[in-house]
């Protein structure tokens, strides 16, 4: 009874091991695929741009350097990148946070365009429309004076001044 629990317990182990591997092959490989869809795009973006300028061949290597990123990706598996990544990130940190920033950017843009909804900002306020005079006085002045925005009051600070609403007698 022990050894058949045993066995089992191990053949469960090996089946869950070999079906986390095959998803871990697998998002490597849609992994690999996106960098080099990147890798290709920037690389078009490269050929039309004039030929030997600071900007085409900034983006050729960028470029480059993905795709040789793609394959290595689809070549290692998960401990030998993280072991990579490590490494690179000693040698180079200037270079690896930069390139953590680029990514977290982009990472932010993508979830940004998921949204439902699209909007790329927010709601615009709804304008605002002065009150309709309720005095013979009112009417007056709006007539005279027309309407404008009221702006939100904020304090005064030595940088910013109070906001000062003109009287129309000062007008």
């Amino acid at each position: 009874m022990r050894d058949d629990l045993r066995t089992k317990a191990r053949d469960t182990a090996e089946e869950v091991k070999e079906r986390a591997s095959g998803f871990e092959e697998q998002q490597r490989g849609r992994m690999a695929d996106e960098v080099s869809d990147v890798s290709n795009a920037l690389r078009k973006a490269a050929e039309e741009m004039r030929s030997g300028s600071p900007q085409e061949r900034t983006m050729s290597q960028i470029a480059s350097t993905l795709a040789d990123a793609s394959e290595s990706i689809r070549d290692k598996d998960l401990g030998e990148m993280a072991s990579g990544l490590s490494d690179f990130a000693r040698r180079n940190p200037i270079a690896y946070l930069g390139g953590a920033a680029v990514l977290g950017l982009a990472a932010a843009r993508f979830a940004k365009a998921g949204k439902s909804g699209g909007s790329s900002g927010p709601a615009p306020e709804p304008a605002q429309r002065p009150a309709p005079p309720t005095s013979p006085v009112d009417a007056a002045r709006a007539r005279d004076f027309p309407a404008q925005p009221t702006p939100t009051p904020t304090a005064a600070t030595p940088a910013t001044p109070a906001y000062h609403r003109p009287e129309p007698e000062d007008i």
